[in-house]
């Protein structure tokens, strides 16, 4: 380009015609801009893209640049850096692919009519092409959140649904996403590439920035492949791609992970799931499913509605409980009930610790909702079915609404006396448990309980949480967990009970159930030493500080992936001298890469895993869930 103006060492770049206040002069010159720039192969070609990426992420409803061509551009772009090595590696141009197809889901998030103009500009083919991973990992990251965007509305689905291959990489990615960052870029930390580097890091920020960043991009990488699933499983025909009971199975394990907490994960996959007939068939058939499905409904998750949404559909369903649909076979109709059995019997042990949550989701009442599709009346044969604690509970969650109903008529001064003769029992039991007859003092605790008024919740929640402690003494996590969850449904504010959300979290970790005992630790934490309370001086104890770490430990998304190929390794570890061998040639880090993937792990960085996870630990102290 020929210098002309002494503001601009380039006349005529993009930032000069976006000066242009005369639209008549500056959109055919964008216009233009946006023609040629696939075909130059001048220097500085990065600069207007990281500027179109920052418009398309602060304005991703301005139709200017869609008006005159950013998507064939980006395409185009983007063909040309898995077609020209050459140029791809000169000068910064092997950051262009990324930010072309991060404009594309930008410029496609919001506005319906702006994917139907990617589409047609043919944005799919090269935007499948990363998604293949004919780059790398953060290609592909950017790639699924465009294709997630385009797949969002009817009018484009079907033409991401036209490539079959989409569903399959996209269900690879959303299990294999760990491993793939893992093995790509954190483990080997002197084999990094720089661009990624600089993409995560932005230029602040060192070591720690990157890995941390990594970790938040790999967590991305799975739940926008799990979003972009979301949209086939919508569609009864790509269902039975989806339903593969190993793939359900690996799916409830996914969550939306500490770098990532807003995401639904594959909790929100398996709620959409059961909005089918056949996925919710799928679902029941999963024994491991319905388990997870059954922790997340009582435990701290922000996403614990989305559980008891699969749990309820799964009982309340009239199909799925007693009858079979128009032309299946006996043979179905009668795996249809065995499959609701199963599920009830799982279920309604979580379910009905869950009965007086004031609301959940779209319930007001889950325990009225519960009751109503519970009573089986015709279906006796069916009922005969279930395990014999689950007809117990059924039981006692018709006599509980029932005694509902009855106390309600009681006059004042019987309420008074129900509610002295519980305290009574409550202090025996206090007594007990001092005693050390913890046994004793379990008993007593019950005895309050069915003694005590429904409305004296205040009482209720400290009777339930001091059961549950007496049953963690006694070593059973189980009945701990569905008194602490009693506690915390009927404590004001809801799920804000302290120590119910300390003794829980003890019980979810004698089960080894990490995540769930996290979430109630650092609530625990933040409800007793929170500034909220007014104790942001108070010093958290030690046991709480390690056992919040232990779990962070457990649940560090890469521990899969570190386990099968081995721990991070820092510079030197392979080679004599050591040093930062990360080449600043482009052509070189891209062989670098290739080298990295057939690398075996020699040791683990101890030092770095101790400081990665004690400045976790200090984030979690200070979140607010």
């Amino acid at each position: 380009m020929d210098k002309s103006d002494s503001d601009c060492p380039y006349p005529g770049c993009f930032f000069c015609l976006m000066r242009d206040v005369n639209p008549s002069k500056r959109r055919p010159s964008i216009a233009k801009f946006f023609k040629d720039l696939p075909g130059e192969d001048d220097d500085g070609q990065v600069i207007p893209i990281s500027g179109l990426w920052n418009s398309a992420m602060a304005q991703p409803s301005n139709a200017e640049f869609v008006d005159l061509g950013v998507f064939e551009c980006m395409a185009a772009l983007i063909w040309k850096g898995l077609t020209n090595r050459r140029w791809l590696a000169h000068d910064q141009n092997i950051f262009i692919p990324y930010y072309a197809a991060h404009i594309i889901g930008s410029y496609t998030m919001v506005v319906e009519d702006f994917a139907e103009r990617a589409v047609s500009a043919g944005v799919i083919p090269a935007l499948l092409e990363l998604l293949r991973g004919r780059m790398t990992w953060v290609e592909q990251r950017v790639a699924v959140r465009a294709l997630g965007h385009l797949a969002s509305y009817d009018v484009t689905f079907p033409y991401i649904a036209a490539y079959g291959e989409i569903l399959d990489l996209s269900m690879q990615l959303s299990v294999d996403a760990p491993e793939i960052v893992y093995t790509h870029f954190l483990q080997f930390v002197d084999k990094r590439l720089a661009y990624h580097c600089d993409l995560l890091t932005r230029g602040v920020g060192g070591l720690e920035v990157e890995s941390r960043n990594a970790e938040a991009w790999a967590s991305q990488l799975q739940c926008w492949s799990l979003q972009l699933i979301n949209c086939f499983a919508f569609k009864d025909e790509f269902l039975s791609t989806i339903c593969q009971p190993e793939y359900l199975i690996k799916l409830s394990g996914t969550w939306g992970g500490l770098a990532n907490e807003n995401s639904p994960a594959g909790v929100g996959l398996i709620r959409t799931l059961c909005h089918r007939r056949l996925g919710k068939q799928a679902v029941a058939e999963c024994d491991a499913v319905i388990e997870t499905l059954c922790n997340v409904s009582r435990s701290s998750d922000d996403w614990q509605h989305m559980a008891v949404d699969c749990l309820v559909w799964l009982i309340q369903d009239v199909d799925t409980r007693s009858k079979a649909s128009p032309g299946s076979s006996f043979q179905s109709d009668f795996f249809l009930k065995f499959c609701f059995c199963q599920v009830l019997d799982k279920a309604l042990l979580a379910l009905i610790d869950l009965a007086e949550l004031p609301t959940i989701g779209e319930y007001k009442r889950l325990g009225n909702l519960l009751v109503q599709n519970l009573v089986f009346k015709n279906e006796v044969d069916l009922s005969k079915k279930f395990q014999p604690r689950t007809r117990s509970l059924i039981k006692q969650l018709e006599a509980f609404h029932d005694r509902v109903r009855m106390e309600k008529n009681l006059p004042k001064e019987d309420v008074q006396i129900r509610l002295a003769a519980a305290l009574v029992s409550k202090l025996e039991g206090n007594a007990y448990f001092s005693a050390g007859d913890i046994q004793g003092a379990a008993t007593k605790y019950t005895e309050a309980l069915a003694l005590c008024p429904i409305k004296a919740k205040k009482e209720r929640v400290t009777l339930h949480s001091n059961r549950a402690q007496c049953q963690l003494l006694l070593q059973n996590p189980e009945a701990a967990i569905s008194d602490t969850t009693r506690a915390l449904c009927i404590h004001n504010p809801v799920n804000r009970h302290g120590k119910s959300l300390w003794r829980r979290s003890q019980a979810y970790d004698c089960l080894g159930l990490a995540k769930e005992s996290l979430l109630d630790a650092i609530l625990f934490v933040n409800e007793s030493f929170g500034e909220s309370e007014g104790k942001g001086n108070s010093k958290v104890p030690r046991y709480v500080d390690q056992l919040i770490k232990k779990q962070m430990q457990a649940i560090w998304l890469f521990n899969e992936a570190a386990a099968k190929h081995g721990g991070v390794q820092c510079e030197g570890d392979e080679r004599e001298g050591g040093g930062d061998i990360r080449s600043s040639s482009e052509e070189s880090e891209w062989e670098t890469a290739s080298e990295s993937e057939d690398c075996a792990a020699e040791s683990c960085c101890s030092s770095q895993a101790e400081e990665r996870q004690d400045h976790r630990r200090r984030e979690w102290k200070n979140f607010r869930w």
